[in-house]
């Protein structure tokens, strides 16, 4: 009999994420909007944003650890509760004479939070689930993220226009303590292992036992990792540096059609989570190095279509849905590779491999946007484009071997 995907823990639980989301995306909303006012730079919640994601780099790999030696129900309902707290205590004390401040606290202080909830959401998906459901699982967490994406910046600007930051900001707290709730009445099988170990004994053992599964049991996954790495930092670059530099400068549009780009990115990140589901038993993981092959050819036509005489709008109405196209496959293969990943690690190292995986993405993609940047500067964008395209492309038909070994 084919098992039920939607069962009570991994309902409660998507509950809880979307929940979660919402305040979430709704607050870095309000904040970003009210430091712009403020400070009228960029630059400043730009730097903020850098400096609160420091903790979150360095603090994963422990909530990994963490997740794997605690129960996971309890973990997620006490950061939630923290998260909740913090929040409404920032709500509390907010004021114009410290407003910069406390943001770059708050920030902080759920970058941190954020470092172990992370790696223990994403080690409850398998536990929770089996075979082909995890990754439809997987799909139906990336679709809350994506539906959040197109959300919350509607919601984030109604509210705070309205109210100003201090509701938004009581209002995500709320959010985050209707999650605790609801992940109260999650139920997971199978106890951490023992304590009475020093931390030192704990950390050692649980960095080499991550580093020897990574480097010897499943060299396979140590691979996928590092190729998801480089092409997500390929991506990343080509698609968050580059398409509102595309947009606002190369062509000279608006703002305005720079947003309808954004949110029709974001359909396309929905899209690509329901086409994950949907193909979970229908591509074999094996061909998966064709769909990441697919979003360099995918740039390649984004560079083609800067080279078109059609006048900018043209080029706008080209580049928008291959830029689209590209988010759809990036998303369908990152939602297969994570469950692959999940599926080969054994139950009490999930949490650790996957804040790797959290790890390496968050290291990469920053490094990825910083030479984008740079690229864009120097070079016309549809060279920048047309070589991405062609570099993701050989990268794909070249991990044919890679993906084989799975």
């Amino acid at each position: 009999m084919k098992e039920k995907l939607f069962t009570q823990n991994f309902t409660l639980l998507l509950l809880g994420q979307v929940f979660s989301l919402l305040g979430n995306g709704a607050l870095r909303f309000a904040l970003s909007m009210y430091v712009l006012e403020k400070t009228g730079s960029a630059a400043v919640f730009g730097t903020l944003l850098a400096v609160s994601m420091v903790p979150t780099i360095l603090l994963t790999p422990f909530g990994g650890m963490l997740a794997d030696r605690v129960n996971r129900r309890k973990i997620m309902v006490g950061l939630d509760l923290t998260s909740g707290t913090t929040v409404l205590l920032a709500a509390a004390v907010f004021a114009d004479s410290r407003g910069i401040s406390v943001t770059a606290a708050l920030l902080i202080a759920l970058s941190v939070l954020g470092a172990f909830e992370s790696p223990t959401v994403q080690a409850c998906v398998p536990q929770m689930l089996s075979g082909e459901n995890v990754l439809r699982g997987n799909a139906a967490v990336n679709q809350a993220n994506a539906v959040s994406g197109l959300v919350t910046p509607f919601l984030g600007s109604l509210l705070y226009t309205a109210f100003g930051v201090r509701p938004v900001l009581a209002g995500a707290g709320l959010c985050f303590l209707l999650t605790a709730a609801l992940e109260c009445f999650i139920r997971l099988q199978g106890a951490p292992p023992s304590g009475g170990q020093r931390l030192g004994d704990i950390l050692r053992e649980d960095l080499l036992g991550s580093a020897r599964f990574l480097a010897r049991e499943r060299r396979e996954v140590l691979d996928l990792l590092l190729f998801a790495a480089v092409v997500g930092a390929l991506i990343s670059g080509a698609a968050i540096v580059g398409l509102p530099y595309l947009i606002r400068t190369s062509l000279g549009l608006s703002a305005q059609l720079y947003g309808a780009a954004e949110s029709v990115m974001g359909l396309a990140a929905l899209l690509g989570g329901l086409a994950a589901g949907a193909l979970a038993v229908r591509l074999p993981f094996q061909r998966l190095n064709w769909l990441a092959a697919a979003v360099g050819v995918c740039a390649l036509l984004g560079g083609g279509a800067l080279l078109l005489p059609v006048g900018a709008m043209g080029q706008y109405g080209v580049l928008v849905p291959v830029f689209c196209a590209a988010q759809a496959c990036a998303c369908t293969f990152s939602i297969f590779a994570v469950s692959a990943i999940q599926q080969k690690t054994p139950e009490h190292m999930t949490g650790k491999v996957m804040a790797c995986v959290s790890t390496i993405s968050m290291c990469a993609q920053p490094l990825g946007q910083a030479a984008y940047g740079l690229w864009f500067d120097v070079s016309p964008g549809w060279l920048v484009l047309s070589v991405t395209g062609a570099a993701i492309f050989a990268l794909g038909a070249g991990a044919k071997k890679l993906f084989a070994r799975w």
